[in-house]
C-alpha cells in the first residue's frame, strides 16, 4: 500500500475532503482493498444524507441545537482532514462517526448537482471492480421502475439506524438534463435524496458512452414511512416511478 494512503482515510473519500493526488491513491488503493470498498458502501449514503443539514453550532451546549452554517462545517472538516494528513493518526473516522450522530439526530436532505458527487459512480468506472454503489446494486434485490421515453431503473434499499440507504441505476436518459431522487413518504411528503446533472451523451441512449448511471441516496424516513421514489428532473417532468 502506498505509504500516503491509509485505510482511514475512506472516510474524507466518502464525504470528498481528499486532495486531487490523495484522492488518486486512494481509488487505486480501493481497486486492492475490499474492506475499505465495503466501508466506503457503508459511508458513503450517510455522505449524501449530511449535504443540506440543517445549522450547528462549532460547540453546542449539552443537549441544545446548534447554530453553526453548513459552510463552516465543511470547512471545520476539511481543516481536520488537513490536520490528521499531518499527524497520520486516522482520528478524521471519528468525525464521520459523529456525523451519523448527527444523522440520526434529524436532518434536511440536500441537492447535489455535478460530477464531483462521491456518491456517483458511473457503469465501467474502476474497471477492475464494481463500484460502490453498483456493487451494492448488484448484490441486493432492484425494485424495477417504471420509465417514461424511454428511461428505465430502479432501487435497492437498505434500512439503516439513520433512515433509509438506496443505489439507483439509471439508463435511456438524454441529456443535458439536472435531475434529483426523491422520496415521497405516505403523507406525501417529498425529500430529495441526492442529485446530478446528466451530460448531453446521457446514459444508456445511443452514443453514450456509459449504459447506466449508479448512484448512491440518503433519506432520513424509515423505509415503513416511505410510499414511492420518483427520479424528477429540474423542470418539474417525473422521468421514474418506483412504487414500493
Amino acid at each position: 500500500m502506498n505509504a500516503r494512503v491509509e485505510h482511514t482515510d475512506v472516510g474524507a473519500y466518502a464525504l470528498g475532503l481528499l486532495e486531487d493526488d490523495d484522492r488518486l491513491a486512494f481509488e487505486e488503493h480501493l481497486s486492492l482493498c475490499p474492506a475499505c470498498r465495503e466501508e466506503l458502501t457503508e459511508l458513503s449514503g450517510v455522505a449524501i444524507a449530511l449535504t443540506g443539514m440543517g445549522p450547528i453550532e462549532a460547540d453546542p451546549p449539552s443537549h441544545q441545537p446548534s447554530q453553526q452554517g453548513e459552510g463552516e462545517v465543511i470547512d471545520l472538516l476539511r481543516r481536520k482532514r488537513a490536520a490528521d494528513r499531518r499527524t497520520r493518526r486516522g482520528t478524521f473516522v471519528i468525525g464521520v462517526a459523529a456525523a451519523v450522530t448527527l444523522v440520526a439526530g434529524g436532518l434536511a436532505i440536500g441537492t447535489q448537482l455535478g460530477s464531483g458527487d462521491p456518491g456517483t459512480v458511473l457503469a465501467g468506472e474502476h474497471a477492475s471492480h464494481l463500484g460502490p454503489a453498483e456493487q451494492f446494486y448488484a448484490d441486493g434485490t432492484p425494485i424495477n421502475g417504471t420509465g417514461v421515453g424511454g428511461v428505465t431503473g430502479g432501487l435497492v434499499l437498505e434500512s439503516k439506524a439513520w433512515g433509509t440507504h438506496a443505489a439507483l441505476k439509471l439508463s435511456g436518459v438524454k441529456g443535458p438534463l439536472e435531475c434529483e431522487l426523491v422520496a415521497v413518504s405516505k403523507s406525501g411528503e417529498r425529500k430529495s435524496m441526492t442529485g446530478w446533472s446528466v451530460p448531453p451523451s446521457g446514459y444508456g441512449v445511443p452514443g453514450s458512452p456509459e449504459p447506466a448511471l449508479f448512484m448512491h441516496g440518503g433519506s432520513p424516513w424509515q423505509i415503513d414511512q416511505i410510499d414511492k421514489f420518483e427520479v424528477t428532473t429540474s423542470t418539474g417532468k417525473t422521468l421514474l416511478t418506483i412504487d414500493i
